[in-house]
């Protein structure tokens, strides 16, 4: 999507494989059945989207998808099929080199994943080597405060090595990033988790992370086990959608697969996605 001097594009590192109960938190199975079918261990699969947003010289990537450290590990339990983040930037005639600033929503594996690369001796290194990372400080300190719920969720070698190397900017609250890009923190997911909002001329882009995954997660009640707090989850998607809806911003989903981005209306007090191609 170009709009004027900014481009914004979604790429893609690929999809993974999750319990659809867990997805849906507490929807009943034969509920959320209806909408997507599940494989034979009870899993869905979801994508693995980034944003990249190229402005007025600087390349800014949100979040990193899972990466290729542990494809062996993971390919069973999650499905992950292999790192495709590179090649989407190549698309775009774009190196990792090239990123100058990575905005991450959050440090759960998913998102954070693809911040680094194994190097020839077996140690987790710093994929962009040029850019700056970000991440609210909340994020950072829930991430090495782990607990019995949240310890599967990360991994230290996705972001200690980015802290190791110096490279590592911790975000305190909203902020704005660059000229008509700000992190907006909403929490709920994961201590310090934070959407992206971009404004371009008259357009309002919104990249949501984990606060609304995908289309199916519109309705209130859809909220994934995953949610470190959900009723904050609750609260935060309700003022989103309203947002959304009034002034039209473009949803764009972390993990949708097909549907990725589009606009909401309210309809009886439901939220409705219209669909859009970026």
């Amino acid at each position: 999507m170009q709009l004027g001097a900014t481009s914004v594009d979604i790429l893609s590192d690929g999809a993974l494989l999750l319990d659809g109960g867990a997805s849906f938190g507490q929807v009943p199975r034969a509920q959320w059945e209806v909408l997507v079918k599940p494989d034979r261990k009870n899993r869905i699969r979801m994508g693995l989207n980034c944003l990249l947003i190229q402005a007025q010289g600087t390349n800014i990537l949100v979040d990193t998808g899972a990466g290729s450290k542990r494809l062996g590990k993971y390919r069973d339990q999650y499905g992950l099929n292999g790192n495709k983040l590179t090649k989407g930037l190549k698309a775009h005639t774009l190196t990792p080199r090239d990123i100058d600033v990575v905005l991450l929503t959050h440090l759960h594996f998913d998102h954070a994943g693809g911040c680094t690369k194994l190097d020839r001796s077996g140690n987790a290194v710093p994929v962009f080597t040029k850019a700056r990372y970000m991440v609210q400080a909340g994020a950072w300190e829930e991430a090495n405060e782990q607990n019995e719920r949240s310890r599967g969720a990360y991994d230290e070698d996705d972001f200690v090595p980015l802290h190791d190397a110096g490279m590592l900017d911790l975000i305190d609250g909203d902020q704005e990033i660059a000229p008509g890009v700000r992190v907006k923190v909403t929490g709920g997911h994961s201590a310090g988790h934070q959407v992206v909002l971009l404004e371009a001329g008259s357009e309002r882009i919104a990249y949501l992370g984990d606060l609304i995954p995908t289309p199916l997660h519109l309705p209130l009640r859809n909220i994934a086990a995953f949610d470190r707090t959900p009723d904050e989850t609750l609260e935060e998607k309700r003022e989103l959608l309203e947002m959304a809806a009034s002034s039209g911003w473009l949803l764009v989903f972390g993990h949708a697969l097909t549907q990725r981005a589009g606009y909401v209306e309210q309809r009886n007090g439901r939220a409705h996605l219209q669909p859009v191609d970026i």
